[in-house]
């Protein structure tokens, strides 16, 4: 049920208070800030610039205990179409990256992708793996993002957070519990302000043909010409959940605009302005295609939030 009027006002006011008229959105439709490209309208879309503005949005939603979704850069997430109550929030304006020394600190709404090639561009080794993942840092930590041998677990050194109660902390590598995506972070649901890597000194040259590599195979396999979460499924213990999909003969198949990519069977692609629910239809027929033919319970990487159309 959407607020009241009165009370979408007030919140909305208290929200422009601390963020500014430009940095609140309402009724922002969330199709244009998730890389699938669907999802419906979020109540308000908050883009705070500094860490304490953020403290203080979440300070205010605990206040009127308001719904509250963190949307990072919507690389990895499916917005149903109803939309999302209460505060959306994503880091639209706190995306520095810079090095110091051997240290790349990075605020939690830049890509990696972006680090990664800046740490290139420093002769720094260790974060080639992130060239081509799209998520944003603070999605990569709340995941332990990685690809092609590395994860974000062999580089950190410490972040900065700001917890479900508008507390600001730090938290070094040992209390990350960095795990196969999942965190410490994820646990908790703390919000990544800030990344700093604990990098090393490599030969430029030795770095740029570790990231053409990994870029010519991310482009050679991965359907990069359509909209999509990326990754859909975590890796089943003992399989690959592009191979299992593939052998059940779904490629090409889906439900209305939405359609599992014949590039790579991982991949569930928007293909013609596919809706929410034509794209989690299409994930539950493919959950289910393979639970029947090889017992494999397939779990999702992708997040799923939002509310149906009523």
């Amino acid at each position: 049920m959407r607020y009241e009027h009165m009370l979408n006002e007030e919140i909305y006011q208290e929200l422009i208070a601390i963020c500014g008229e430009k940095n609140v959105l309402r009724d922002e439709p969330l199709k244009d800030h998730t890389l699938v490209k669907i999802g419906g309208k979020a109540d308000f879309l908050v883009m705070p610039d500094t860490y304490e503005t953020v403290a203080q949005v979440i300070r205010l939603k605990e206040k009127h205990q308001l719904p509250f979704t963190l949307l990072g850069n919507g690389s990895n997430v499916i917005v149903r179409d109803g939309g999302i109550r209460g505060i959306v929030l994503q880091f639209k304006h706190l995306t520095e990256l810079r090095v110091e020394g051997n240290a790349l600190i990075a605020q939690g709404g830049a890509n990696i992708k972006d680090a990664s090639r800046l740490a290139y561009e420093h002769s720094l080794a260790g974060l080639e793996f992130a060239c081509g993942i799209p998520g944003s840092i603070g999605g990569a930590m709340v995941m332990n993002a990685g690809a092609y041998g590395g994860e974000v677990k062999d580089v950190i050194d410490h972040v900065k957070v700001v917890t479900q109660q508008g507390e600001l902390r730090t938290l070094q590598k040992d209390e990350l519990e960095l795990g196969y995506r999942t965190s410490i972070i994820s646990k908790n649901k703390d919000i990544v302000l800030e990344a700093v890597f604990a990098l090393e000194e490599g030969d430029q040259a030795v770095i740029k043909e570790k990231m053409d590599d990994f870029t010519f195979q991310r482009e050679s396999k991965q359907p990069l010409e359509y909209p999509s979460v990326g990754s859909v499924f975590k890796r089943p213990p003992g399989y690959f959940a592009g191979k299992l999909i593939q052998d059940s003969g779904l490629q090409g198949k889906g439900v209305g605009g939405a359609e599992v990519s014949t590039k790579h069977a991982g991949f569930i692609i928007n293909k013609n302005n596919a809706t929410a629910a034509d794209y989690i239809a299409t994930i539950e027929m493919v959950r289910k295609k393979v639970k029947e033919t090889f017992g494999v319970e397939l779990e999702l990487e992708a997040k799923i939030v939002g509310e149906e159309v009523n």
